[in-house]
This record gives C-alpha cells, structure tokens and sequence, in this order.
C-alpha cells in the first residue's frame, strides 16, 4: 500500500458536489451512510487524486483550502469560464465549490 493524504471536504449535499467536482474530472468511487437518509461520506477521484466529501458536521470544516495540481489548467479554467493567473511557480486559478471550499488549480511553470 501507499502512503498517501486524502483531504475530507464538508458539503451539504454530496449528489451537488460529486456533480461539481465531476466539472474538475472527479468522478464517484464509492458512498457511505449509516443508515438509509443518514449523512453521506464520499470517494471522488481523479486518476490518483482522491477527495472524501462528507456531509458530516463534524469531519470538516467549511472554507477548506486544497491545491489542485493539473497537467491542464487551461481547461480546467475554460470549464469554470474563469481567467489563468500566471505566477512565477505556476498557472493557476481559485474555483469556489457550491459549499464554499475552495480549490486553487495550477499546472506547473516550466
């Protein structure tokens, strides 16, 4: 197994956000709940990206921060309708998901 770190992002409603961060080229791997009409927990990934999103109150707090490393910004951007910010370390945008956490994508300057 790898070692690795999945963010858990807080969101009222999963079926909004898994749909939101489909637009980023998630997709759905698996949800969880308790109980029929419980709260959500659930898997997206992005090739080997992974994000658990949790309708929990207590897993996460709103307004979270991720970085988001892309091998295409641009069309991350063009889906979003928003503009690339050239840094000197990388092109990148801020994307807001419907919940509020926010999500800085950037491709790597050459």
């Amino acid at each position: 197994m790898d070692e690795e770190v999945i963010p858990i992002l807080r969101v009222k409603d999963a079926a909004v956000a898994v749909a939101w961060y489909g637009r980023l080229g998630f997709v759905r791997r698996w949800e969880h709940r308790f109980e029929p009409g419980f709260p959500a927990f659930v898997e997206v990934a992005r090739g080997g990206v992974r994000l658990f999103l949790s309708e929990h109150e207590g897993d996460a707090r709103p307004n979270t921060l991720v970085y988001l490393r892309v091998r295409d910004v641009d069309a991350v951007a063009d889906e979003f309708g928003v503009r690339v910010e050239d840094a000197p370390w990388a092109r990148e945008i801020e994307l807001v998901d419907p919940d509020g956490n926010r999500l800085r994508v950037g491709t790597p300057a050459e």
